[in-house]
């Protein structure tokens, strides 16, 4: 008989997949319960999601009992009402995917500089666009403040505009390759910030003295000041030929931008330096996808990977480029912990290519939660 191929680098990371990670003990589910509700305990957005999550899909798979125990225990630490497992695709999308108003979000939070168009005051292009590069924080509502010289253009046409609206455009940078980037247009009313009366100047002043060497030679200049953009419309952009929405201003204001934001770059950029076998082998044989030209990852955030696959179509010399999304099991919390998950699809992609049944009636890769979330986006 020959032997069984060699095992593949992330092997050992087989302890760490479903059924290992998800045989939670009633009594710990019970004592966890017990024990938030005596302490007074609710627990953030994020970790509430993460424990509804993991399980909702308990209760989905073979033990029905410990999983219903394990969302009763999610809805008592977070005072909310039990609900039923997603069924559908819509309620995986749901689980694996960000919110647009998120997604926005986390472009403005990550950028901090981008294209400022004014309306020009200036002679033989009055009312004509005007754009000019500028840095910016948000403020605890995501509204973004700018560190603005009297002199400079696009602070006279402000000024000399009587509505003052204008639009701030920023887009994810590296790790992107041009319109593939996630994008976003915040149009609003540019307002001079009174020192005296803004409640939160100190905050605005240290975040932008943090994120912009610069400003502390600056800011106490008579001749600078900071203006914030009050929103009254936002446009989300997730790339070339993918997802475009208005997104409304409430739920921009509420929403809080993705955990591995400011790492998505980094962990892209590797990705589709270092794993090009990994995600041949993902692409053939968890996304059904043959005769593959290219893949790459385009977006990693805590709930999953996006993988753009460009393959041939059914007609000659005709490409045909689809979008996937490949969720985490379970939300992750740590540049660390996304990597894990991401070696653990690979594991279970190598694990298909090469026959391997581990004698659970499960094909490896049959579990992990994948959606088409654009078909022939580029064709």
């Amino acid at each position: 008989a020959t032997s069984p191929p060699a095992a593949h680098p992330s092997a050992l990371l087989r302890t760490h997949t479903t059924k290992a990670t998800m045989k939670f003990s009633t009594t710990i589910v019970t004592i966890l319960s017990a024990a938030s509700v005596a302490n007074g305990f609710v627990a953030t957005p994020h970790h509430s999601s993460a424990l509804l999550a993991a399980s909702q899909r308990i209760a989905t798979g073979s033990n029905n009992a410990l999983g219903a125990t394990a969302v009763a225990a999610s809805a008592t630490v977070n005072g909310a009402t039990e609900t039923a497992p997603p069924n559908g695709e819509g309620a995986i999308e749901e689980t694996i995917r960000l919110q647009v108003n998120e997604k926005a979000r986390t472009v403005l939070a990550v950028s901090t500089s981008g294209t400022l168009c004014t309306k020009s005051s200036h002679d033989g292009i009055e009312g004509a666009p005007f754009g000019s590069y500028v840095d910016y924080v948000l403020d605890d509502e995501g509204c973004p403040v700018l560190l603005m010289n009297e002199m400079s253009m696009h602070t006279v046409n402000v000024r000399d505009d009587p509505d003052g609206v204008v639009t701030l455009f920023a887009q994810l940078g590296r790790g992107s390759e041009g319109q593939d980037s996630s994008r976003c247009s915040i149009t609003g009313k540019l307002e001079k910030v009174d020192d005296d009366e803004a409640q939160d100047i100190d905050a605005i002043r240290m975040r932008y003295s943090i994120t912009h060497s610069y400003a502390d030679q600056v800011m106490d200049s008579p001749r600078f000041a900071f203006y914030r953009l009050n929103p009254v419309r936002v446009h989300f952009v997730g790339g070339f030929g993918v997802l475009a929405k208005w997104v409304p201003v409430d739920e921009y204001k509420e929403a809080t931008p993705d955990i591995l934001a400011k790492d998505a770059s980094d962990i892209i950029s590797r990705l589709n330096r270092d794993h090009s076998e990994d995600l041949a082998l993902t692409a053939e044989h968890l996304l059904d996808s043959q005769d593959v030209e290219r893949i790459r990852v385009t977006a990693v955030d805590r709930l999953g990977i996006d993988i753009r696959v460009t393959k041939k179509g059914p007609r000659a010399n005709k490409l045909v480029t689809d979008e996937f999304r490949i969720g985490f099991r379970i939300p992750v919390i740590s540049v660390e912990d996304a990597k894990s998950e991401i070696l653990k699809i690979f594991q279970e992609a190598w694990e298909k290519a090469n026959g391997y049944d581990w004698g659970d009636n499960e094909e490896p890769g049959s579990t992990v939660p994948i959606m088409k979330i654009a078909a022939d986006a580029l064709g």
